[in-house]
């Protein structure tokens, strides 16, 4: 009888690997593939709509659709162009804020439990049914703001005027671009406090499965906070690094203007092979920034074993 080879540790790695993607797989093939088979023939065609709303016809066109849309749609590059800057843009701010924040709440004080809570709360409202909530609750008050004087109205609607204390900065010897970036931050922040719930509780729990014995070295070693953060904290905590730009590119991809372009082309105009191109279009072109981000970052990752 011949023996039975033995699993390799790699092997025995791929299959467990297997086994945990095998939900999310078996959901994708049976849900989303149908779905995306069916994008792609909407794309390429034309949808006539059956008399009653019952069924339609798709009369191919080739790439007229593709050809529409670079070289005569009037918004379509332009807002594609945009909601990837505004990508680009917001994952690194997103990124260190909530290393930052999760860095402060992995502290022991009191009252950490409430903070945290009050710190996720904007992910629970930014939610479509507490946004529907809150915008029917506006429409029931009715009228309450249009009694307030004129100067709290102006207050409420204008804020503070973030570009007039950042200009007071320019004198200092600060790059244009890095100062327009700034720029763009600061009067981002509240959008950016709402898109990093998730991710600070993500690196919570990475800070917290840092091995106690690594800061314990560190500190007999002589080594400073900002000197223990970057050899010990942020090594081990990159593959939630990775894990975060990959939900923040998808959640903000989900929440730009090319999606909500395509779907008012779709619902709203009725144009369902041009719709079906631009979210085809937009989701290539995330995920292709995608691979270009995850395999520049994971080359640098360090994974403790």
């Amino acid at each position: 009888m011949k023996k039975r080879r033995k699993l390799t540790l790699s092997r025995k790695r791929a299959i467990v690997g297997l086994l945990f993607i095998s939900p999310w797989l078996i959901g994708f093939i049976i849900f989303y593939l149908r779905s995306l088979i069916m994008t792609i023939r909407f794309g390429m065609s034309v949808a006539t709509i059956e008399d009653g709303g019952v069924g339609y016809t798709l009369t191919y066109t080739g790439l007229a659709n593709f050809k529409e849309l670079f070289t005569s749609h009037p918004t379509f590059k332009q807002v594609l162009t945009s909601s990837m800057l505004d990508m680009v843009v917001d994952i690194p701010l997103i990124i260190f804020f909530s290393i930052f924040v999760a860095l402060l709440l992995n502290k022991k004080f009191k009252g950490r439990t409430f903070v945290r809570a009050v710190l996720f709360l904007p992910v629970i409202l930014n939610s479509e049914a507490i946004q529907q909530a809150i915008a029917l609750s506006t429409q029931l008050i009715g009228g309450g703001i249009a009694s307030a004087p004129d100067e709290i109205i102006s207050a409420t609607s204008t804020g503070v005027n973030i570009d007039y204390y950042l200009n007071l900065f320019r004198d200092i010897a600060i790059p244009d671009a890095v100062f327009e970036y700034i720029i763009g931050a600061a009067s981002r922040i509240s959008s950016i406090i709402t898109a990093s719930g998730v991710q600070i509780i993500i690196f919570i729990a990475a800070l917290q499965a840092v091995p106690s014995s690594l800061y314990e070295v560190a500190k007999i070693e002589g080594a400073t906070g900002y000197e223990t953060f970057w050899k010990v904290t942020f090594p081990m905590i990159m593959p939630l690094i990775l894990t975060n730009i990959v939900y923040t590119v998808v959640d903000n991809f989900a929440n730009s203007d090319v999606v909500q372009l395509s779907y008012t082309t779709i619902f709203m105009n009725k144009n369902y092979g041009l719709g079906s191109l631009m979210s085809l279009i937009s989701m290539i072109v995330v995920c292709l920034f995608l691979v270009i981000v995850c395999g520049t970052i994971s080359k640098k990752t360090f994974y403790y074993n």
